[in-house]
Parts: C-alpha cells; structure tokens; sequence
C-alpha cells in the first residue's frame, strides 16, 4: 500500500526541460534551467532563478529573486530568501540556515532592507549550518557541519565552529591543504597543486 505523502524516487513525468515532483510548486515567473530537478513539497516562488541541472530536494523554499547557478545541489529541508545567490557548483547540505535580514522582530516589517548573501563557486556548506545575511563566501569554501558563518570568508578556507573560525585550507575537490615550508601543497584527492601566498590560496593545476 501506498502511504499518503510519499515521495516517490523514480522520475515519472518532465515539465519542459526540467524535472518537478508532483507536490512541488513552481510559481509563474520563476526560471528553470534546463536539467535541473525538484523534488517533493519543495517551493520555487515567483522571480527565482535556477541555473541548469540544479537539484533541489525535499521540502526546499527558494524565495522571491534568488539566484542559484549551474549544478547547484540543495539538500532536503532548507529556506533560501530574497538577497541570496549561489554560484555554479554549491552544495548546500542538510537543514542550513540562510538570513536576509539583520534585526528579524515579528512586529516589525523589515521588508526592503533585506542584505545580499553571495556563495562562490565550488563552494560546500555542511548540514545544520546558520549564514548569516550580508556576506560573502569565497569559491571553493568549505563550510564545517554546524558552523556559524558571522562574516565573509575569503577563498578556499575550511571554517567551523560557532562563531565559525578559519582552521584550515580545502581544495576544489575536497581534500584538505597542508602547505610546506615553501607554502605548496597537493591536493590528496586529484594531485592538483595549490600555493600559499600572503595568506591567499593560489590554484596552480596539475
């Protein structure tokens, strides 16, 4: 027997070029790109973009005017806002939290002074994480379960904690940076190499 409100796995219908679950809302005026697919109970609201093959899963609300880029992966049970944008390659995990507005009250409409959130490229954020709004994460950042993110993070850091706290470099493909004396290290995953160079990570290819 079918249990009500089960979210069937196996894609059976396309909208257009793209993939929507049956419970999931695509409001008018939002734009999704080719490839990309959402799944059950998730909300796309009007003036949201979405770069071709995202995935977006269970339970997922993209706000008004969001802007995701090129194969973005967001985990099930996650809020995005109006101020935000991702840019290609950002895996957002499970349950992370994203602000747009400084001084939140219930009674007090705040609408309008919404602050621009902006995750690079290749950038990672682990499950349960808080980003707070006005922000900026740096491509190929790696964001620890459970952090919260307080201010910008410059490229390539591995940050954790709450507040988070810089205590390490990652790659792109997600090995950590150990840099020796002359400030190089490679990448255990791939063997691409990367140089340190007054506390910025230099990307140096293979």
């Amino acid at each position: 027997m079918v249990q009500p409100n089960r979210c069937e796995i196996t894609i059976t219908a396309m909208e257009k070029d793209y993939f929507t679950h049956p419970t999931a809302i695509v409001e008018e005026g939002a734009k999704i790109g080719a490839g990309t697919k959402i799944w059950c109970f998730s909300h796309i609201m009007e003036g949201a973009v979405l770069g071709e093959k995202c995935s977006i899963g269970q339970n997922v609300v993209i706000g008004p005017g969001v802007i995701l880029g090129k194969n973005c992966k967001l985990q099930n049970h996650i809020s995005t806002g109006t101020g935000l944008e991702l840019a290609d390659d950002v895996f957002v995990g499970p349950l992370v939290g994203f602000t747009n507005v400084v001084n939140p009250r219930s009674e007090v409409n705040r609408r309008g002074q919404y602050l621009r959130t902006y995750v690079g490229k290749g950038v990672s954020i682990g499950a349960n994480a808080v980003i707070l709004c006005g922000i900026e994460i740096g491509e190929y950042a790696f964001i620890g379960a459970g952090a919260a993110v307080t201010k910008s993070v410059i490229p390539y850091a591995l940050m954790v904690g709450n507040p988070a706290r810089q205590i390490g470099w990652m790659s792109r493909a997600g090995g950590r940076l150990n840099f020796d004396e002359k400030g190089e290290a490679t990448c255990p995953e791939n063997g691409e190499r990367y140089r340190l160079v007054d506390g910025s990570v230099e990307y140096l290819g293979k």
